[in-house]
């Protein structure tokens, strides 16, 4: 994996909503439009109009961070500490131009290091999102525990966990 320069972790301020609203719209509907063909738009409510960032990364009590490389806004973590040793990674995206470049398990790996704590990483993910299967399993060491709404291709969701050693 090739260094593509400095990572870091800024607390996510309400006044980056709207260029960050920009970044995780281009993401979400990029993945649409691999997993379900051109002209599809898909991601959680409120995730193209700022309202998501609001709601979990700005209003909420979680851990919410803008990623930056370079100095430059590139996506989001949300983190939410659930109980003693018990994380779940809400929301994880970065700009859909520099997926594929192993900038994404990179950053998953300053996460865990931030964590130093945590016994058991949660997440979940569309059913339809064949790459992020990929990343959270095959990269991040996260396993498949269960399917929601299995064969509904609009609510079928993997739910993910990763027990750490």
């Amino acid at each position: 994996m090739s260094d593509h320069g400095k990572i870091e972790f800024v607390p996510l301020q309400e006044e980056d909503i709207v260029l960050l609203t920009t970044i995780m719209t281009r993401s979400f509907d990029e993945d649409a439009r691999i997993h379900l063909g051109e002209g599809h738009r898909d991601g959680p409510a409120g995730y193209d109009n700022g309202e998501f960032l609001m709601r979990y990364g700005v209003l909420a009590s979680n851990d919410s961070f803008t990623i930056l490389m370079h100095g430059e806004a590139i996506g989001v973590a949300i983190v939410w500490i659930q109980d003693e040793g018990n994380y779940y990674l809400e929301s994880l995206f970065i700009d859909s131009s520099i997926q594929n470049m192993g900038i994404g398990t990179r950053i998953w790996r300053m996460i865990e290091s931030k964590y130093p704590d945590a016994k058991m990483w949660k997440t979940a993910t569309p059913g339809t999102s064949k790459r992020n299967h990929h990343f959270y399993i095959d990269k991040c060491g996260f396993k498949l525990i269960n399917i929601l709404n299995p064969g509904d291709i609009e609510q079928e969701t993997y739910e993910l966990e990763k027990k750490m050693m």
